[in-house]
């Protein structure tokens, strides 16, 4: 499927299942560890973003941009890991109205709830694939908050078949990272009392 972003009806994303394949178009905004903290910091002292993020998507990212002739260039952009950002990312999706949430590896348990919560996913990239990521960022259109440097600061790109992404946890909550976890720990309750009762495991004290 491909998703154009910002979304004009969020009731695309019920048709999401975890482990779907998707492609971004549209309008994506790169944040880190420090973008989400000095965005949750002006949203409680009550002051705008310099951007509407409502049903837009966020890039768990830090690209390395280059100015040339009084504009900016994306050398190379890649995810970074979203675990570190899910202590932000509740409150940034209750408040700022967020629909996508891209990175890389699995969320945790406020990712998860956000997702329930307000109707939102959380879509994975595979780490290492910055050079085709990067082919898929046409243009740079704005940069904002370079004081924190560039791959903590928030850029705006235009993409164009940004992907492919993986739903890691659709907006019902479902994360396919626990359910594989879930899996596994089953699976190898099954093979230890298979051991046991072949003889070939020691007995549990």
């Amino acid at each position: 499927m491909r998703i154009r972003l910002p979304l004009e009806d969020r009731s695309v994303l019920k048709e999401l299942r975890a482990g779907d394949e998707v492609y971004i178009d549209g309008i994506v905004v790169t944040m880190r560890d420090l973008g989400h903290r000095r965005a949750l910091e002006m949203i409680r002292r009550g002051e705008p973003l310099p951007i509407d993020l409502r049903n837009g998507g966020i890039f768990h990212a830090g690209p390395i941009a280059l100015r040339e002739d009084g504009s900016w260039r994306i050398v190379s952009i890649g995810p970074t890991t979203s675990a570190r950002m899910d202590v932000y990312v509740y409150d940034l999706v209750k408040e700022l109205g967020i629909a996508v949430i891209m990175g890389k590896g699995g969320m945790g348990p406020n990712a998860v709830r956000a997702c329930r919560d307000f109707g939102c996913v959380y879509l994975e990239l595979i780490g290492g694939t910055a050079s085709l990521i990067t082919r898929s960022v046409k243009r740079v259109l704005a940069v904002h908050w370079l004081d924190l440097g560039i791959p903590e600061a928030m850029w705006v790109l235009e993409v164009e078949g940004l992907g492919p992404c993986i739903v890691s946890i659709d907006c019902r909550g479902n994360d396919i990272h626990r359910e594989v976890l879930e899996r596994a720990r089953r699976r190898a309750e099954r093979v230890v009392e298979e051991l046991l009762r072949e003889g070939l495991a020691p007995t549990r004290s």
